[in-house]
């Protein structure tokens, strides 16, 4: 079991989902990905487990987001004809997954590791973390569903500020705009952490699976139409395709500044 991406272990009806890739710093690969969709597609099926905690391996990285030497450029996703990859169909099992579920943010995360965050219920963090959104230093246009996750939870205003200038940003900041449900020093963020997770489980899993699909049905109401989601994940193929992609890769793998062209 632990030699898997991913590691799952259930106690008091808390679900423990562990990314397990210390030495890519918890990165998402397709393998993982498809681990964790597979995992919560099991217990939303058992209906056992009333609490979910995702956190990273060690104590330094939750996630560092989508592992750059498996994302996908060139020719568009090939394994699947519906153009779906393996990262928002995860994204979607924890959003929809049919109880809470919380980040225990026990390091820093980045990319598709915040995107990660922000499809949880709930965000508790270590007060030494930071986070930032790289797309726009690897010439990417981040999804449509995928911005629309970070709206939900940080707004508009907040959301272009992550986005558009591509910062780390610190906890303290991170607890102040509601990205960070709860901050704590690093020595009590499990046990803290869990304490919530068993309080929630404790509850009425009636309530619990009502409230959160009630939330969502709330959530689903502000809809793209066809068209515009259309457009929306055109542009976002195109830019997987563009020039701008692979300089901004070279240069976060070459450590230096990316010279981008716009095309």
């Amino acid at each position: 079991m632990q030699n898997k991406e991913l590691i799952k272990e259930v106690k008091n009806r808390v679900c423990t989902l562990m990314l397990n890739r210390p030495g890519k710093r918890n990165s998402l690969s397709p393998q993982l990905l498809n681990q964790l969709t597979t995992t919560l597609d099991e217990l939303a099926k058992e209906d056992e487990v009333r609490a979910v905690v995702i956190r990273g391996s060690g104590d330094k990285a939750f996630c560092a987001g989508y592992d750059l030497n498996q994302l996908p450029t060139g020719d568009v996703d090939d394994d699947n004809s519906e153009g779906i990859n393996p990262f928002e169909i995860a994204m979607d099992k924890v959003l929809r997954f049919p109880y809470p579920v919380l980040a225990m943010m026990n390091g820093y995360a980045f990319g598709g590791g915040c995107d990660l965050a922000v499809s949880c219920d709930i965000r508790i963090g270590a007060d030494d973390i930071r986070i930032g959104m790289v797309p726009a230093k690897l010439g990417v246009v981040y999804s449509a569903t995928g911005l629309k996750r970070f709206i939900r939870i940080v707004g508009q205003g907040r959301t272009r500020e992550l986005f558009f200038t591509g910062r780390h940003f610190f906890a303290p900041f991170l607890k102040e705009i509601g990205f960070l449900n709860y901050m704590l020093p690093k020595k009590e963020l499990e046990s803290f952490t869990y304490a919530m997770a068993e309080e929630i489980a404790n509850n009425s899993p009636l309530s619990l699976k009502g409230t959160k699909k009630v939330l969502g049905m709330i959530d689903d109401a502000v809809q793209l139409s066809e068209a515009e989601l259309k457009e929306a994940e055109d542009i976002a193929a195109q830019s997987f395709l563009s020039e701008d992609l692979k300089e901004g890769q070279a240069a976060f793998f070459e450590k230096r500044q990316p010279e981008f062209k716009g095309r």
